[in-house]
């Protein structure tokens, strides 16, 4: 079995339980094996074969007397090699606690809990709020390590709390850089080195500060955060419907008030994926993803420039995960993941990509299509007498100065269609 398979699905009890425990995954802390219940050195010891990185295997060299195997690049090769060793005594060692951003649960993918034995340790997070006297559950917890450093931008509100587990020495040095170029030099971060152990080691700087000496840490660090925000500099808040200023655009971005009542209509729940078709500046993808980090989204449009806009646009407000795909769609959709939810933004005169859609989406999907011109006005009219669904129109004023005096300025309307995909849609006749 490999990671190119489906992930295991067999249920907990029956078939996946003829092999037993096979599989220890203990956690283990700077410290090393003193700081270990008996059970859990017991599992380490018993193993015939036992996975782990470099460090993990040097603090418990001690206790392993099976065969140590640190984890290859990539870490693919190594799980493929575990689970051909399924039925053997087998232990895998991780830092802390295995299921909070840790190997555990990459092997739960493959592995049933029948066949697991568990020991954890506390995390990096646990220890670090203990330090320093924070409630685990109030702050946010972000891991950073081999990911994006720019998904710390959407955690970055006035007055939140942040502990962030980096990649490496440099990571801290590099955030305070970040912070101060975003008016937050005043924020208040405390790094803390190579926690449980004899080097553990903890520092408190302001941003600026930190930034100035651009110095390194310990490559085991967990930076945690007090952001301060200074200035009036536009910050993401938290509601859908965003300042346009947030967003770098060349005029082609869903606006604010219109945006937040599409993302209303596109209803994202946990773990969908969003095609945002023409999606001109990324504003809408870049929301939908900002509302729940299981969400997925992938941002189609044909111009380069605007593509590369995006890539920038989704750094700046904290979600690099976000997929683009420049091309001309319909065409650019026939090798994408099918979608729960479709946002057509531009293109909607084109009926040949509204059926690709119309087949695409998910059963149960929504598909949300907002129209400026007469002809994907007309467009829309017809999506609607064939398939049914809302067709709204969207009007909004601003006042605006009219010679020595105040009036209102009507925006420019915005026709919506809004449509649920039957479970037993059989495409349109």
């Amino acid at each position: 079995m490999s990671l190119n398979d489906a992930p295991f699905d067999a249920p907990a009890t029956g078939d996946g339980d003829i092999y037993g425990a096979w599989l220890s995954i203990v956690g283990i802390q700077e410290a090393g094996p003193e700081e270990l219940c008996e059970k859990a050195r017991e599992a380490i010891s018993r193993a015939s074969v036992v996975f782990g990185g470099t460090r993990h295997l040097a603090l418990t060299a001690t206790l392993i007397h099976g065969t140590p195997i640190a984890w290859p690049s990539p870490l693919s090769e190594g799980i493929d090699q575990l689970l051909a060793l399924r039925g053997q005594r087998v232990c895998v060692l991780a830092s802390g606690d295995p299921f909070h951003y840790g190997i555990g649960s990459t092997l739960s993918e493959y592995v049933p809990a029948s066949e697991m034995e568990v020991f954890p340790a506390p995390s990096a997070f646990s220890l670090a709020c203990a330090r320093l006297g924070w409630p685990l559950q109030k702050g946010r917890l972000l891991s950073l390590h081999g990911r994006a450093m720019s998904r710390l931008n959407g955690h970055l509100h006035h007055g939140v709390r942040i502990v962030a587990l980096t990649s490496d020495g440099a990571a801290p040095a590099l955030m305070a850089s970040m912070l101060t170029e975003r008016n937050m030099g005043e924020s208040r971060m405390t790094v803390l080195e190579a926690l449980g152990g004899p080097r553990e080691n903890i520092q408190s700087f302001t941003a600026r500060a930190l930034a100035r000496e651009s110095r390194e840490f310990d490559a085991l660090n967990v930076v945690a955060l007090e952001i301060v925000q200074q200035g009036d500099t536009a910050v993401a808040g938290l509601a859908p419907g965003r300042s346009d200023v947030l967003f770098e655009h060349d005029g082609q971005i869903t606006r604010r008030d219109i945006r937040a009542m599409t993302l209303a209509r596109l209803s994202p729940r946990p773990g969908e994926r969003l095609w945002d078709i023409g999606a001109g500046s990324g504003s809408v993808s870049i929301e939908w993803l900002l509302l729940d980090d299981s969400l997925e989204a992938v941002a189609i449009e044909r111009d380069e420039t605007r593509c590369q806009r995006i890539r920038r646009n989704a750094e700046t407000l904290g979600v690099p995960r976000l997929e683009i795909v420049q091309g001309q769609a319909p065409e650019a959709l026939s090798e994408l993941t099918t979608p729960q939810a479709i946002f057509v933004g531009g293109g909607v005169s084109n009926m040949a990509l509204m059926a690709r859609c119309f087949d695409a989406l998910a059963p149960g999907g929504r598909l949300v299509a907002n129209a400026v011109t007469l002809e994907s006005e007309l467009a829309l009219g017809e999506c609607h007498r064939l398939l049914g669904g809302e067709l709204m129109r969207l009007s909004l004023e601003q006042t605006a100065p009219l010679g020595s005096m105040i009036g209102w300025t009507p925006a420019r309307t915005i026709t919506q269609w809004v449509w649920s995909k039957p479970m037993d849609f059989q495409g349109v006749s």
